[in-house]
């Protein structure tokens, strides 16, 4: 009973306030984007590595003033408490991996891209191994001819949990440093070619 009792407050008040020290630590941070003026107005998929994402919306509030996202979210209890979190921000979420429940995640992220939503992805998450691409991202941009944009979020000052993605928070009163290319398209590649791809350009900046 106590455990559902803390679960069940943990699932109220973690997402409340996650999202409040988020939008804290953003705040309290100088931005620098090193981005695109601006991107197609057609459904993208945006790729990060899974360490990086607590920072996400922010960069796609910088490209879509009103959001129309879902992102890829793990269907444990750690992936619920996020995706309750990011409500906050406006985005939806399709819960599981592209290595669990593989062909549901990517059969709603197919129909999700030709309802007219972006997608958010994390290619190595939700357990890695870390900086390593899954096939999931490539199909996905093949099946509904969506581009790519590759999303890089730098804090100069930081805490990094020992965790298996050396997840990454911005501590305040530094620079958050957010790197993103232009559209990439994948559709004609094989799939070793376009996780190369993927890899590489989510590495650009790695110290």
């Amino acid at each position: 009973m106590l455990k559902k009792v803390l679960r069940f407050l943990a699932l109220v008040l973690v997402p409340f306030i996650g999202a409040l020290l988020i939008r804290l630590l953003y705040l309290t941070n100088k931005k620098e984007f090193h981005s695109p003026d601006s991107i197609t107005d057609e459904p993208i998929i945006f790729a990060c590595w899974h360490g990086e994402l607590l920072m996400l919306p922010y960069l796609y509030s910088h490209y879509r003033q009103t959001p129309h996202a879902k992102v890829l979210i793990s269907s444990h209890f750690d992936g619920i408490l996020i995706s309750k979190t990011i409500r906050y921000f406006g985005l939806g979420t399709i819960a599981g991996s592209t290595n669990r429940n593989a062909s549901r995640v990517l059969i709603q992220g197919i129909k999700s891209i030709k309802n007219g939503y972006d997608i958010g992805i994390t290619p190595d998450g939700p357990k890695g191994p870390r900086h390593e691409v899954a096939d999931g991202i490539v199909v996905m941009a093949q099946k509904t001819q969506a581009k790519i944009v590759l999303v890089e979020i730098k804090p100069t000052k930081y805490w990094q949990l020992n965790s298996w993605d050396k997840f990454t928070i911005p501590k305040p009163f530094g620079i958050i440093k957010y790197y993103s290319t232009d559209c990439i398209d994948v559709s004609g590649m094989d799939l070793e070619e376009a996780r190369n791809l993927i890899k590489e350009g989510l590495l650009k900046h790695e110290k």
